[in-house]
């Protein structure tokens, strides 16, 4: 009877808990964005709950808001004398708390002369010292958009002048520019393309982020005119931020699906009231997993990443974080077995490929008196690559094509003391330097002597050292960023003096004009500089660095709380840029070529001018789209004093993306979401085929002579997400479905000379990519 009750009572139990509306805990802290003290008192406000949610920070700027409901919510900051802000789509699961660090931005003006409003801008930059060309890269939008596939350089797709190289690639071509020309960084400091099987396919790209969404934070993306605290980047700065881990409740999720399997752990450590936490994140492919079931000519593809963060607050030598991030890739291609099959050199090649990356830093801030801060930050990383191709001769046996062996280590110091003078003036300034070590091995197969010629083997070490500073201006409606970066690059002792300006001006509450200015830099690829050239010497090793006058123009356009146009003209002009004399050859085109021999000169020049244009309607009751249209042209010259179209010159892309997401259940506590982006730009360009060359070396040839006029047809690419969340007590659990190139459209990929026919045949290929996914967070 007893055990009758206890049934009875159990089931009773039960059910009023699983009827009982979950909620969630939002917490976090409030900054001063310019001198990183802690605000007490602001008012932190969950908008639109009835009755309405709402706290304030205690004296540290910490804050909680308990029974949060589950859903997406926009966060209303505010504080006496600060400029009001709005947090937005902030989701609220029952599986973990919300951790948010928000600044907010003293008010230049008297408290009398304006009334200052909440604005909701969630696309602005976290940098304030940016004007124009930049955009926060949001976390949470890369695992929703379709197209973003939980990564941030194909998230960056989805924003006006930035094209993907291909479906199978995560290489962006910004305004015009080479993917090379893109800087990657973490935490502040510059590191190493950070994805898997990078560098293969186009430099500065891979095949999938090492960076996972569980360790991110919101980032920012930049695509001109930047700061000037950014050196070494000429089209583009991702500036990526690790979270940190939850200081007071061990939280952990794990994801399975077709590409991989993630594991993730965040917590605290040691005592709870320490505020110390840590946050790391493991994956593996799948693939890796299943192949000893493959058919053994099936050949191998495997890769694994790890990264982590650290957060050790201190009472008085400030914070420190130690963070780092590394991945092994892995990966073979055999020969095909029937003869008849062997059409092309990939059907006659047997690939090996082993790489690497990894960085290592520890960060401290420390506050100082006087509305100031200290940052630092010592790094080192690496990244390197051991490639090996044999090919088949006519007797069917293999014979080495060529060699990699590519190795990279940077050691960087980065400090920089932030002071804000006032509300209408705030500097930074800085060092940075940056050790180059590396040890290159590049050899070629001379098809003369069918022996393999090495290209460039050299090791050493030089350096990178940056110095800038910045201030920021607010006076009235008008802003003024003003700053100076001085580079030099110690292996040519080349200097670069490079000027920043970003001016805007409130026109009213809606409306804003912005103007910017940049010359910035970059060195090429360092086995540029040791190639062994024609004339057997290294002919290329005081190569000045290549230089870009960067202008921008921008209109925003508040035309309501939740929709936003931007309009941006722009104008690059590229100075300095290596190429051959009297030929049409220039690196303002490189994309994949490893095994470069030839003699360059600082002669070239580029050009990329054009106009992007965003509408951004941000989730309003579920529904969000974004459409981004860009319309440009990119050209080059070399000596020959006649203008071409450069190898990224598409001249358009348009992109509308869009999404739906409904809430479900009893309480509402379920959420589906279904989102989908088209894409539309133009095609690849190439240079005209030189069919006699081609035959009588048997491999592709193009006319050099009037480059990069044929364009491949237009690219058209569908892609789309479907997430499924529900939540139960204390877990949450997601099913995924995310498509690349969901039509199957074929993509140009360049040429390929048939062995069987003695002719160059156009590759086109469609490569469609899924990825169904389980994960539950708990």
């Amino acid at each position: 009877m007893l055990n009758k009750k206890m049934f009875w009572m159990f089931l009773m139990f039960t059910t009023l808990v699983s009827a009982q509306e979950l909620t969630q805990t939002i917490k976090g802290k409030i900054w001063d964005n310019e001198t990183q003290e802690p605000i007490p008192f602001a008012t932190v406000v969950i908008k639109n709950t009835n009755p309405i949610i709402g706290t304030t920070t205690e004296d540290n700027g910490n804050f909680r808001l308990e029974n949060a409901p589950l859903g997406r919510y926009d966060i209303e900051v505010s504080y006496l004398g600060y400029e009001s802000t709005i947090i937005s789509e902030v989701v609220v699961t029952s599986a973990k708390e919300v951790v948010l660090k928000i600044t907010l931005t003293e008010s230049p003006y008297a408290l009398d002369e304006v009334i200052i409003r909440p604005e909701t801008r969630k696309e602005a930059p976290l940098n304030k010292m940016a004007t124009v060309s930049a955009r926060m890269l949001s976390v949470e939008e890369a695992s929703r958009y379709a197209g973003g596939f939980d990564d941030p350089a194909r998230l960056a797709s989805s924003f006006p002048g930035v094209a993907t190289s291909s479906v199978g690639n995560n290489a962006i071509i910004v305004r015009g520019n080479a993917p090379k020309y893109l800087q990657w960084k973490i935490e502040g400091i510059e590191v190493p393309n950070p994805n898997h099987f990078a560098n293969l396919s186009a430099f500065g790209g891979g095949g999938l982020t090492a960076l996972s969404s569980n360790l991110l934070a919101n980032s920012d993306f930049f695509t001109g005119a930047f700061p000037a605290e950014y050196n070494n980047a000429l089209s583009g700065v991702f500036d990526i931020k690790m979270r940190n881990g939850n200081s007071s409740e061990y939280e952990h999720s794990i994801e399975a699906g077709i590409i991989g399997i993630d594991f993730a752990s965040e917590g605290p450590l040691g005592k709870k009231e320490n505020g110390a936490s840590y946050l790391a994140n493991y994956r593996y492919s799948t693939l890796g997993l299943i192949s000893s079931l493959l058919p053994d000519d099936a050949g191998k593809i495997n890769y694994q990443d790890l990264s982590f963060n650290l957060s050790l607050p201190t009472k008085k030598a400030g914070s420190f974080s130690i963070w780092g991030i590394g991945l092994i890739d892995n990966s073979e291609s055999l020969t095909e077995k029937d003869v008849n099959k062997q059409v092309y050199y990939e059907n006659v090649e047997q690939e090996d490929v082993s790489q690497y990356m990894g960085a290592l830093g520890i960060n401290n801030r420390l506050t100082l008196k006087n509305s100031a801060y200290l940052n630092t930050t010592l790094s080192v990383s690496t990244i390197g690559i051991d490639l090996k191709t044999d090919r088949l001769n006519n007797q069917s046996q293999l014979q080495p094509e060529n060699e990699i062996k590519n190795t990279n280590y940077d050691i960087v110091f980065k400090s920089f003391l932030n002071k804000k003078f006032s509300a209408k003036h705030t500097n930074r300034t800085g060092v940075t330097l940056r050790g180059l070590a590396y040890d290159i091995n590049l050899k070629e197969n001379n098809v003369n002597t069918n022996t393999l010629n090495t290209l460039a083997s050299e090791n050493g070490f030089s350096s990178l050292l940056s110095a800038y500073s910045n201030s920021s201006f607010s006076l009235k409606n008008w802003k003024l960023n003003l700053g100076i970066n001085a580079q030099l690059f110690t292996l040519n002792n080349s200097v670069t003096i490079e000027p920043r300006l970003g001016l805007s001006h409130q026109i009213n509450e809606n409306n804003k004009l912005s103007f910017g200015y940049g010359l910035h830099s970059r060195i090429e690829p360092l086995n540029i500089y040791f190639a062994t050239t024609a004339n057997n010497t290294q002919a290329n090793k005081d190569l000045k660095l290549s230089k870009a006058h960067h202008f921008v123009l921008a209109y925003d356009w508040n035309i309501s709380e939740k929709l936003h146009l931007k309009i941006e003209p722009y104008f690059q002009y590229l100075f300095d840029i290596p190429i051959v004399a009297n030929t049409t050859t220039s690196l303002i085109n490189l994309e994949q070529d490893w095994f470069i021999n030839d003699t360059y000169i600082n002669a070239g020049k580029g050009q990329n001018y054009g106009i992007d244009l965003t509408l951004e309607q941000y989730i309003n009751n579920g529904f969000y789209y974004l459409v981004s249209v860009s319309v440009f042209n990119s050209k080059y010259k070399t000596d020959t004093n006649k203008w071409y179209n450069t190898r990224f010159n598409k001249n358009y892309l348009i992109t509308a993306l869009a999404g739906k997401e409904f809430r479900l259940g009893k309480n509402k506590q379920n959420s589906l979401g279904i989102n989908i982006r088209a894409s539309i730009q133009g095609g690849n360009r190439y240079s005209p085929i030189d069919n006699q060359a081609s035959l009588l070396q048997q491999d592709v040839e193009y006319n050099e002579t009037n480059p990069f006029t044929q364009q491949a047809e237009t690219v058209f690419l569908t892609d789309f997400t479907v997430n499924y969340e529900w939540n139960k007590r204390k877990t949450t659990q997601r099913l995924s479905l995310k498509v690349l190139n969901a039509t199957n459209f074929e993509e140009f990929q360049g040429h390929r000379f048939n062995l069987q026919t003695n002719q160059v045949d156009k590759f086109k290929e469609g490569i469609i990519i899924p990825n169904i996914s389980y994960k539950i967070s708990f």
